[in-house]
């Protein structure tokens, strides 16, 4: 009889080669044998996700502005009609106030009688019916498409040369620049509606050529010769400032077009070239230089007034400024307080707080625009919005820059603040053709590794 081997009840037993799952416990085992959720799996219909934190809230509000990459917010298009309606009310406001004592020196120098409501009342009602006209325009245009653009484009360019040409011969000089033309009983400046023809005509004709854009010969033919016409029809006028700003616009649409970087030093010589001629041949703009550089301010004409009287209202304004109407710089101490200058009067009555809300409100078009932009892959209007961004926030760098003493006096308004209803009436505009793309602003491109909205 065989019998079997028993175990020592003391000896413990021999340890098994098992997993390490094994040793989980039941309920981590039980999960880990339940099916993998693929990634597809995870967007299917389910319990939300609870999301908390800063992180997150900052991520929900984005999403809302932005919109998910199926469809838009609509947000962008609110933040550019919203600026857009601030700064003109700013302006309006502003010309009131700083141009009242140029209005009742106007009256009393006048030997007709005149009321006094409609002697100070006179530059603000101007401008606000120059201004009721550019919304209007901007309503209108805004419900365009980018085939209208275009089909405007050349005779949009067209009438803005005829404009420039008449203003050369039958035209009015004001402060040495021959750029005013009356027009039915109404005096406009006809290179503020060039910008937006320019802007037009150049989208139209570098959307055309993109294929070949990157050939020099193709990026300035037949973009110089005609593209630059209007620039040298102001140049003729003296009116070096706006002929800046349109180079500014000549050179947006080149860069969103993806004309090649070598032509931008080269034409950057020859611009820094042609200016320096331009202010050593003429008397005005070389003394404007010298106050800029404080080499002549202590001549008997006194060319650094303006600029030094923009500052002491800059400083005098404070934080919080002295108050609406309650400027003292704007008594006859600041040339053009109402116009080129109005920057100054801003920052002497609403201190520095109502500087930084103008800049800021000019950051939020900017933004806006190039939100909307790099949603799109159409060149038209990518190249159409660049110019039109460089256009408003570069004139508006100008001015500021001219105005805290970082640029020389050019005489370049500031958009939608300054007195003045053509440039006003024109730059509506301008934001009516950029409220049209927002309208119809497409979804954003989903590539590779993006997530979706369901996955955010």
């Amino acid at each position: 009889m065989v019998s079997t081997p028993t175990r020592n009840p003391r000896r413990k037993p021999a340890l098994r080669p098992h997993s390490p799952a094994a040793s989980r416990p039941a309920s981590q085992r039980k999960a880990a044998a339940a099916p993998q959720r693929t990634h597809k799996d995870s967007a299917a219909p389910g319990p939300a996700r609870r999301t908390t934190g800063p992180r997150a809230r900052f991520g929900r509000m984005w999403r809302f502005l932005e919109g998910s990459d199926k469809q838009t917010s609509g947000s962008s298009y609110y933040m550019i009609l919203g600026a857009t309606l601030a700064l003109t009310a700013i302006g309006l406001m502003m010309v009131l106030s700083a141009s009242s004592v140029e209005s009742i020196a106007s009256a009393a120098a006048s030997v007709e009688p005149v009321a006094e409501g409609a002697v100070l009342f006179d530059y603000f009602t101007k401008q606000s019916m120059w201004a009721a006209a550019g919304v209007a325009l901007m309503l209108v245009l805004s419900r365009f498409g980018p085939r209208m653009y275009k089909v405007l484009a050349w005779p949009g360019l067209g009438v803005a040369v005829v404009l420039l040409v008449l203003v050369l011969l039958i035209g009015d000089s004001i402060n040495g620049n021959k750029n005013w033309i009356e027009v039915g009983g109404f005096s406009m400046q006809p290179s503020e509606p060039a910008k937006l023809a320019l802007a037009l005509w150049f989208a139209t004709v570098l959307e055309r050529k993109r294929g070949l854009i990157r050939d020099w010969k193709h990026a300035m033919i037949p973009a110089l010769p005609l593209g630059g016409l209007p620039i040298g029809l102001v140049l003729l006028g003296g009116d070096l400032g706006t002929a800046i700003i349109l180079m500014m616009i000549m050179a947006a649409a080149l860069f969103f077009a993806g004309a090649p970087m070598k032509m931008f030093t080269i034409a950057g010589v020859l611009g820094i070239a042609g200016a320096f001629a331009m202010i050593l041949l003429n008397s005005t703009r070389s003394t404007r230089i010298q106050a800029w550089l404080r080499i002549n301010c202590d001549s008997a004409l006194d060319p650094c007034l303006q600029s030094d009287a923009g500052l002491f209202a800059l400083a005098s304004g404070g934080w919080w400024g002295v108050g609406i109407g309650q400027s003292r710089q704007k008594w006859n101490w600041i040339p053009e307080a109402h116009n080129d200058f109005i920057f100054a009067i801003i920052g002497e009555e609403f201190g520095l707080i109502g500087t930084l809300v103008v800049v800021a409100l000019f950051g939020i078009l900017a933004v806006a625009t190039l939100r909307v932009a790099r949603r799109y892959t159409d060149p038209f209007v990518r190249i159409l919005m660049g110019s039109i961004l460089v256009w408003l926030i570069g004139q508006a760098f100008v001015n500021i820059g001219m105005v805290t003493g970082v640029l020389p006096v050019i005489g370049v308004p500031l958009p939608f603040i300054s007195y003045g209803g053509s440039a006003l009436t024109f730059t509506l505009a301008a934001v009516g053709v950029l409220l049209a793309f927002a309208r119809r602003m497409p979804p954003a491109p989903v590539t590779a590794g993006t997530p979706t909205e369901s996955e955010a």
